[in-house]
């Protein structure tokens, strides 16, 4: 049994397939599971701003029955010297799981370590996994099961999101790229490297490029993220606008994929820079639908872990 979601590479295809399955069906009633934690409360630790996974915690908890617990990072004694080995315990005592968004992953993995309870990854600067099972989600509903002959591509920085890009994609058993520029903004190489061992077994294919028209080439999605992540020096602004002005997803750019293509987007977005407007506005954009996965992915991640139903790899 594998206690905790902390990095997308945790979880194996059967898990991704149970998950998905569930979340498809809260996405249907919400309600179905309405007692699952009845008369529990899930803590939903936060020290970076969120707009969707807040309301997407907060209502998992609430349609399973629960009481979310919403803890800003300045409201524990975290803040005064407490280790989080003891912030994991106290909380452990108190409720029945925790959703983290913070920014070391380290302090994921320790809260991990030292809960008696599950602990939910849901977004750290190097990886986000729940944020994958839902774009997974919307990928599947657009084009079903069978991927076989479909290429998958991340645009633009190479951040958490094209490192969890990369691994869902392995175990999914997918073709997927991540074309960012070279250098400094390029994915963490031992990120890759996982990914392309994952690839290896699942029978997927990874690419890393740095030429964003040959990677958008009959792409089936061109997904992007924000340039400039909380936590990035404003130093480097200027420099890193330049260096990813060509992987901006353009209408151009989107003219080059596949006939049934789609735009996701993690969200927020920032119209005019990694994205212009006609096209996530636009026809092929599911970038809704994929927002609101944020909650029927969560909702099973819960449902699930509480239940001790998630095997890991």
């Amino acid at each position: 049994m594998m206690k905790d979601l902390l990095r997308t590479q945790d979880l194996s295809r059967d898990d991704v397939e149970m998950l998905l399955t569930t979340s498809a069906d809260f996405a249907v009633d919400p309600l179905k599971s309405r007692d699952a934690l009845a008369h529990k409360s899930v803590a939903i630790y936060m020290t970076k701003p969120s707009t969707r996974t807040r309301l997407a915690s907060e209502t998992a908890v609430a349609h399973l029955g629960g009481t979310p617990i919403f803890i800003r990072g300045d409201e524990l004694q975290l803040g005064r010297g407490e280790t989080i080995a003891d912030t994991a315990r106290i909380i452990s005592g108190y409720c029945s799981a925790l959703i983290v968004r913070t920014f070391a992953q380290a302090d994921v993995n320790e809260l991990g370590e030292h809960s008696s309870i599950p602990v939910i990854n849901a977004l750290t600067d190097d990886d986000h996994p729940t944020q994958l099972l839902a774009d997974w989600l919307t990928i599947r509903e657009t084009f079903g099961k069978d991927v076989s002959g479909r290429k998958f591509v991340y645009l633009g920085d190479g951040n958490n999101m094209s490192h969890a890009w990369l691994t869902m994609g392995a175990i999914m058993g997918a073709h997927v790229v991540v074309a960012t520029p070279s250098g400094s903004w390029a994915p963490d190489a031992h990120v890759v490297a996982e990914a392309e061992k994952i690839a290896a077994r699942s029978g997927g294919r990874i690419e890393v490029l740095n030429d964003p028209e040959i990677a958008a080439k009959d792409a089936s999605v061109l997904y992007t993220d924000v340039w400039m992540s909380m936590g990035d020096p404003e130093s480097e602004r200027a420099e890193k606008m330049r260096a990813l002005a060509p992987f901006a997803v353009t209408e151009n750019l989107m003219g080059l994929t596949a006939p049934d293509s789609i735009f996701m987007h993690c969200l927020p977005a920032h119209r005019g820079e990694e994205v212009e407007a006609a096209v996530i506005d636009g026809p092929k954009s599911v970038i809704w639908r994929e927002a609101l996965h944020r909650r029927t992915t969560i909702q099973a991640i819960l449902y699930h872990a509480s239940r001790g139903e998630l095997r890991g790899n």
